[in-house]
């Protein structure tokens, strides 16, 4: 079964599909996007894609070692991401030819059901309560909201303050339920490691990314070790290789992201990779159906999987939203703050191909804000 034709789409609200035809007529589907990047992104496939025609569709794991090695170049948020589109796209092939889910290609389910969780409120939250009751009326038993808007790098006693009234807020408005707090690199070193300890009493379930990528291998360890709340990272890192140094500061939760880290091939072994060290798994998804429907099917063969991030009714999302693009939402269907295993093949989702297309003739110019302090430096977004 050969790969007869690769189209890409280009659709709102921010997001960036592949569509893989086989010379048989299956169709795989992937979301090869990197946020605000996604035009790059676009053309990083188109160049991968060439060469791929006329290939053995199920050859999974040599078209993604050659389309990771052969190039010299290697790695990087734009190839790894072009490449994760890709390689998700040949995996719903791959399930679809044998009528099976891919979870069942990856050593078979683990689980029977996935816990997920809900993004509250944004990086300028107004009622933070009131968004974590609606979550929880939806089916949620778990949140996730920003812990703050733009920081100084050695933040002011006001700026603390309405960082930890913001958790407070929340974990009064969950009770006994879950919330996790995104940092989103925001925190310098020495805030997070004054901050974090602050935060124990309220016990939440991880705070996720408390310092910038390039800041990990000097200072993560130190972050781990100042606090007991569980430390999540690893949505910019894009292979294997970028966990270790992660792994081995001692964080709690490895959250790669399906569309950034090379796909369901790559995630699936850092999944395992994690595992080694007692890590969590909670895959980062702020993104579209067919990348939630990617790290499902990871999920439910993972042992060590812990919750699933998702993006439905999230603040980047505007008028689009992630139900949009399939024919039957009910595969994420969320109860008791769980989505049920998917039994049909492949990505076990029907992505509406029309709809699609008539999406991507409007597109998308999603660009990430770019913020400034009072100052006007740039502060981190």
């Amino acid at each position: 079964m050969k790969i007869a034709r690769i189209e890409t789409f280009l659709v709102p609200p921010r997001w960036l599909f592949v569509r893989v035809e086989t010379d048989e007529g299956l169709v795989g589907w992937g979301e090869p996007v990197v946020e605000g990047r996604a035009r790059t992104v676009k053309a990083a496939v188109e160049e991968l894609a060439a060469p791929l025609i006329g290939r053995d569709s199920s050859r999974i794991e040599d078209i993604w070692q050659e389309l990771t090695r052969a190039g010299f170049y290697r790695g990087g948020a734009v190839f790894s991401s072009a490449i994760a589109g890709l390689d998700q796209a040949l995996w719903d092939i791959a399930g679809k030819r044998l009528d099976v889910p891919i979870y069942q290609l990856l050593g078979g389910a683990v689980r029977d059901r996935a816990r997920v969780y809900a993004w509250i409120a944004g990086d300028r939250p107004g009622d933070i309560a009131a968004e974590a009751q609606i979550r929880r009326e939806q089916g949620f038993d778990c949140v996730k909201m920003n812990g703050s808007a733009e920081l100084t790098a050695i933040p002011s006693a006001r700026e603390l303050r309405s960082v930890i009234a913001r958790a407070e807020a929340v974990r009064d408005a969950m009770g006994d339920d879950d919330f996790a707090l995104d940092f989103h690199g925001r925190f310098s070193p020495a805030m997070s490691r004054r901050t974090l300890p602050l935060l124990e009493p309220l016990n939440p379930l991880f705070v996720e990314e408390p310092v910038v990528p390039e800041l990990a291998a000097a200072h993560l360890a130190r972050i781990v070790e100042s606090t007991t709340v569980p430390i999540a990272t690893g949505e910019r890192a894009y292979s294997r290789w970028d966990f270790v140094p992660l792994l081995a500061s001692g964080i709690a939760v490895a959250q790669p992201d399906v569309s950034h880290c090379g796909g369901i091939s790559e995630m699936r072994r850092i999944a395992a990779q994690a595992e080694t060290s007692g890590v969590a798994l909670a895959p980062h998804c702020p993104l579209g159906p067919i990348a939630l429907a990617s790290c499902l099917q990871v999920d439910f063969a993972a042992p060590n999987f812990l919750i699933q991030e998702q993006s439905r009714g999230i603040h980047y999302n505007d008028d689009w939203d992630v139900l949009d693009y399939v024919l039957d939402g009910s595969v994420f269907d969320v109860v008791a703050g769980s989505i049920e295993r998917p039994t049909r093949p492949g990505l076990g989702i029907e992505i509406d191909d029309a709809a699609v297309r008539d999406a991507a003739k409007h597109g998308h110019d999603w660009h990430a804000p770019v913020w400034r302090h009072r100052d006007g430096s740039l502060a981190e977004w």
